[in-house]
């Protein structure tokens, strides 16, 4: 009897360890949608103003495996300030998690930024860029495709810098970070 009192008891520790408390990114998303904190917002790849007839074999490959972006930034004022720390302390406990690894971080005028990803390093499926200033908040970026190539990000990243693309469309984002 004590047996199979121990062994029903190993499968349940067992079974409750597997389970994973974390919440998930796209959760986290959902969830702070509508929150007064955050703003959110998805936009579609259509509005890099991208001719897909001037670009190299390369670009064309980068630009076709996205599919959307998705952004969540929370912006930072007087009444919120615990909120942020509680918020990028639980971005930053949902980043750690192994599924996600890190290809860069960098230091630039707008604030910290880090640049993680999900997938095997030729077939990424979604990259994530995590940016935080210390005076207007943070932002999360979700870029989302099929088979994303990072070799090829770099050709799509000299293409919108030739491109017509002028932030316009991102009015929200845009005074977020202005302000």
């Amino acid at each position: 009897m004590r047996k199979i009192i121990r062994v029903v008891f190993l499968i349940l520790v067992v079974i409750v360890s597997s389970c994973s408390s974390t919440q998930s990114l796209q959760e986290y998303y959902v969830d702070n949608t509508e929150n007064p904190n955050f703003l959110a917002f998805d936009i579609p790849t259509s509005i890099l103003n991208l001719e897909l007839t001037e670009l190299t074999l390369e670009q064309k490959s980068a630009f076709e495996s996205l599919k959307k972006l998705n952004i969540l930034a929370f912006q930072k004022n007087l009444d919120n300030v615990a909120a942020y720390k509680t918020e990028k302390a639980n971005v930053r406990a949902i980043l750690a998690n192994d599924d996600y690894t890190e290809l860069m971080k960098m230091n630039t005028e707008f604030g910290k930024a880090a640049i993680r990803y999900k997938g095997e390093e030729d077939a990424i499926d979604e990259v994530i860029i995590f940016g935080d200033n210390k005076e207007k908040g943070f932002a999360l970026v979700r870029v989302l495709g099929k088979d994303m190539n990072p070799a090829h990000f770099v050709q799509l990243l000299q293409a919108l810098q030739k491109s017509d693309f002028d932030g316009k469309g991102l009015g929200v984002l845009n005074e977020f970070f202005k302000k």
